[in-house]
């Protein structure tokens, strides 16, 4: 498949990071176009005629997320979500750092799409430099009449502020996101109401990932019939991976959607590294389910196609594991991510992901039995759909059940070799 580049053409550039130098490649005339002769109603028409679908986890259409703004007299609230915490992923902190005046043009044009008038870009604690340019950026921004009052001379309105987390995951899910921003906890919220009906400060608000605002300028320059012809039909654009692993030449790469997983290895990441064979692909960032080599060789990289696999694209972490991938340690450190990241509100997560943690590591150390291998399965049934307030508990399973299911005897070969006899003294005891 072509290469076809739209959000990182100019990625490379030294000065990309600069107003002077995303405008001389085009920059903010599609803001413009969206200020001076298009209503919201057009603007989320387009958008979600474009297909556009969002790129930090479940691919909902962007457009779609757009209309459910109700027309109200309340303040409505935009909010960009760049607290990028899944490992494996770095995407967005890429764009953050070289792009920050695409991800304002789209804050811009979706503002005026929602009939917004207040911004926040909610930057990953961690991410000094990211922070520090993009709040640079917003002030270039504000200083060219390109934020604030009277933007362009359109009579529109519309303030950005820059945020940073405190280096929580959980904060990641928009709800435990809006709570941070109100100075709360960060917990997750139950929905309903969803945050296009009472988000920010109890005001509709819409919440976008970096990479899926980034997409929106280039849809109003191009239009949505042109957008539509690269990808796929009902996965359409680029998507911009992070790449990770055994291969040689990690990095963050921008495919169209459709391409197949292969490809992504052997071309723009020049194949896996000393030689190594492929064991295993994680396509979409920790939770999502791992595959194996027999399905990584018929994966394409779009929402369909990882999904027909019962997996997804989720934050774009794109992490290769060669054969010399140890699938226990790597299971058992996910995991103690998910423990440790856990924000306590929901029984199943608080309990359920630090015994998955306790459980593996047994295994981990060679004390385990088929015992604890059961135990995470019988427990991954308790902290899966719907039993927990937000999806941190089924990111955990996710990330650990279909592993131990494909890859069931890199575990079993763990076992304590005393565990085996006990287990057939006691079914020899069973049956006389």
């Amino acid at each position: 498949m072509a290469e076809k580049l739209l959000l990182t053409k100019h990625i490379d550039h030294p000065e990309s990071h600069t107003l002077n130098h995303y405008q001389s490649v085009g920059g903010y005339k599609s803001a413009k176009k969206a200020l001076s002769s298009m209503t919201p109603d057009e603007i989320v028409a387009l958008v979600k005629d474009s297909g556009l679908r969002g790129r930090g986890g479940a691919g909902f259409p962007t457009g779609m997320k757009w209309s459910f703004i109700p027309k109200t007299d309340k303040p409505k609230y935009l909010i960009c979500n760049a607290d990028e915490g899944e490992p494996g992923t770095f995407k967005d902190r890429k764009l953050l750092e070289n792009l920050p005046h695409m991800l304002i043009e789209g804050m811009l044009i979706a503002a005026k799409a929602i009939d917004c008038h207040q911004g926040y870009i909610y930057i990953r604690g961690e991410f000094n430099k990211g922070i520090d340019i993009v709040s640079l950026a917003v002030d270039e921004a504000y200083k060219s009449g390109l934020l604030g009052k009277n933007i362009l001379g359109s009579g529109y309105n519309f303030d950005l502020a820059v945020y940073a987390g405190a280096g929580a995951y959980i904060c990641g899910e928009e709800s435990a996101l809006i709570n941070s921003l109100e100075g709360r906890r960060g917990h997750p919220r139950l929905k309903p109401p969803f945050p296009a009906i009472s988000g920010l400060y109890n005001c509709p608000t819409v919440v976008n990932n970096v990479e899926t605002l980034c997409n929106v300028p280039h849809i109003l320059e191009m239009g949505s019939a042109e957008y539509k012809k690269i990808g796929t039909e009902k996965s359409p654009g680029t998507r911009v991976f992070s790449v990770s692993g055994h291969v040689n030449r990690p990095g963050v790469y921008e495919i169209e959607l459709g391409t197949p997983l292969m490809d992504l290895i052997n071309i723009q990441c020049q194949g896996m590294k000393d030689g190594k064979k492929l064991k295993a692909v994680i396509p979409g960032g920790s939770s999502a389910p791992i595959l194996n080599a027999e399905e990584v060789q018929k994966a394409k990289m779009d929402f369909e196609s990882i999904a027909s696999f019962k997996s997804m694209l989720g934050s774009g972490a794109v992490i290769i594991l060669s054969e010399d991938a140890d699938l226990v340690e790597t299971t058992y450190r996910l995991a103690s991510f998910y423990a440790h990241e856990s924000c306590g509100q929901c029984t199943p997560c608080r309990e359920g992901t630090h015994w998955v943690k306790d459980l593996l590591n047994k295994i981990r150390i060679g004390e385990g039995s088929q015992k604890e291998l059961d135990l995470i399965l019988s427990l991954s049934r308790n902290m899966e759909g719907g039993t927990t307030i937000c999806p941190l508990a089924d990111a955990c399973v996710m990330a650990v059940r279909p592993t131990i299911q494909k890859f069931t005897s890199e575990f079993t070969s763990r076992f304590k070799l005393e565990s085996h006899k006990t287990e057939q003294k006691e079914l020899i005891g069973q049956h006389g």
